[in-house]
C-alpha cells in the first residue's frame, strides 16, 4: 500500500513569501498604462449653462508604480476640468483644448503619478445663454367627492408660479410646468398635498426656484335650500300699468353647509326686463338674478316666466 507524502509546512511558508516577494517587486518597479478616469467642469461663464451633457471621462497615460497605478485605478479620483477660457466655433458651440490642461490634470493625481499624455486632444461643449423665465404651475387633477361633497372654493396652488432659469433656446417655448398627477376618490375633508414639479424631457439642464408644490382644497357637504323674494320690473315706461299675480319669486339653491345660515332675502336680487320683453313681443317677464353671493351655486329660479296683464 503506497504512503502519500504530505508537503512540509515550511515549503508552504516558502512558496508565500516568494509569492509577496515577488509581488513587492513587480508592484514597486514603473510602468506606463493608460487609465480612465471621470472628469467634471468648473468655472462655466456665469451667463452660460451647459445645454447638452459633455463627455464625462477622460483617457490618460500614466507612468507610475504599479502600487500607485493600482490606487488610481481603484480610487477613481475625479477630475476637475476649468471651462473658463472656452474658445467658440459657431453659435453655441464651444471647446477647450487638453494641452492647456495638463498642467491643472497633472496636480489632480495621486503623488508619483506622472501624467504623460491625454488621448483626447479637444473637448466639445454645447453652451447657450443663460435666461430666465416666470411660468405658472399648472395642476393634474382627478378628484371624486363623496356623495353631497365638493370643493368650497377653488383648489389653491402653492406656489401658483416659479422662476425657471437656463439656456434661452430651451425656455422659450416653455409656459407653464405641471404637477405630478393628483388623483383622489371619495373625497369629503379637505386635503392638503405636496407634489413634485415635472421637468420637461427636452430641458435637462432647466434650473428651478422650487421642485414641489402645494395642493389645497376646502371640502364641505353641499345642501339645497329656497327663499321667497320680490322682485322688480325695470325698464317699465311711466305711461304703462301692468299686474302680476305674485310679487315674489322662489329662489332655489345650493349651498355648503357652514354657510346656509348666511343666506337671507337680501342675498339674492331678481330683476324683469320690461322692454326685453315688449320689443320680443311676449306675453311674460323673464326672472334674471342680478345679484347673489360668491358661495351659493346652482340658482333656480320658479317659476321661470311670470305672466303679466297691461292695465289700460
Amino acid at each position: 500500500m503506497k504512503t502519500s507524502k504530505k508537503i512540509p509546512k515550511t515549503f508552504i511558508v516558502f512558496v508565500i513569501i516568494s509569492f509577496f516577494i515577488w509581488l513587492l517587486i513587480t508592484f514597486s518597479k514603473e510602468y506606463i498604462t493608460e487609465v480612465t478616469l471621470p472628469v467634471q467642469y468648473t468655472n462655466i461663464p456665469q451667463n452660460k449653462l451647459l445645454q447638452e451633457a459633455p463627455i464625462t471621462e477622460l483617457n490618460l497615460s500614466i507612468k507610475a508604480t504599479g502600487f500607485k497605478i493600482a490606487i488610481t485605478e481603484i480610487r477613481k479620483k475625479s477630475l476637475t476640468i476649468d471651462a473658463s477660457k472656452l474658445q467658440q466655433k459657431k453659435g453655441d458651440d464651444y471647446y477647450l483644448l487638453t494641452k492647456n490642461q495638463f498642467l491643472k490634470i497633472q496636480k489632480q493625481l495621486f503623488t508619483g503619478v506622472d501624467l504623460q499624455e491625454i488621448e483626447r486632444d479637444t473637448i466639445n461643449l454645447n453652451i447657450g445663454a443663460l435666461a430666465s423665465k416666470l411660468v405658472a404651475v399648472k395642476p393634474k387633477l382627478e378628484l371624486e367627492y363623496h356623495i353631497g361633497y365638493d370643493l368650497l372654493e377653488e383648489v389653491v396652488v402653492e406656489p401658483d408660479s416659479i422662476l425657471i432659469s437656463g439656456p434661452s433656446s430651451q425656455i422659450k417655448d416653455i409656459d407653464y410646468l405641471e404637477l405630478e398627477n393628483l388623483m383622489l376618490s371619495d373625497i369629503k375633508a379637505d386635503f392638503n398635498h405636496s407634489l413634485k414639479i415635472l421637468k420637461p424631457e427636452s430641458a435637462e439642464n432647466l434650473k428651478l426656484t422650487a421642485t414641489s408644490a402645494t395642493i389645497k382644497g376646502k371640502v364641505d357637504k353641499f345642501t339645497e335650500g329656497s327663499i321667497n323674494i320680490p322682485f322688480t320690473i325695470i325698464n317699465l315706461p311711466e305711461d304703462v300699468n301692468v299686474t302680476i299675480l305674485n310679487d315674489e319669486i322662489q329662489v332655489v339653491f345650493v349651498v355648503a353647509l357652514s354657510n346656509f345660515n348666511q343666506v337671507s332675502k337680501s342675498s339674492f336680487k331678481v330683476e324683469c326686463d320690461y322692454e326685453m320683453s315688449a320689443n320680443n313681443d311676449l306675453s311674460y317677464l323673464i326672472p334674471k338674478i342680478t345679484l347673489k353671493p360668491n358661495y351659493v351655486r346652482s340658482v333656480k329660479l320658479i317659476p321661470s316666466k311670470i305672466d303679466f296683464l297691461i292695465q289700460k
